[in-house]
């Protein structure tokens, strides 16, 4: 991953790592070993559960608000635009090209 110069967002990045960790961890046990329904427990758990899903959307969220402002579409980076193939750049098939037709669209 690359390093964010943002530290409000590296700061996300980690939190949703950390917390979806513990999301997954919480769920895991909760249908491993499973819990009585009454039980105080539960209630806790279900509430911890709640919350660390609010938190994820949260991170998710301005993560996704700051790569939407930063980041440059990536079918049109240099990168990308240099490993394409440029031998078929239009919409004609080599079939078409050898047997010269065109498609009956153009006027």
């Amino acid at each position: 991953m690359v390093a964010d110069s943002d530290s409000n967002i590296a700061w996300h990045r980690v939190q949703l790592k950390k917390n979806r960790a513990e999301l997954k961890a919480l769920e895991t046990a909760r249908f491993t070993m499973g819990e009585i329904a009454t039980s105080k427990r539960n209630g806790q758990t279900q509430k911890t559960i709640a919350e660390l899903k609010r938190k994820i959307a949260q991170s998710e969220r301005t993560i996704a608000d700051h790569d939407k402002r930063t980041r440059r579409p990536l079918g049109t980076d240099l990168q990308s635009l240099s490993n394409g193939s440029w031998s078929h750049w239009d919409s004609y098939t080599q079939q078409q090209r050898k047997s010269g037709q065109r498609s009956s669209g153009r006027g």
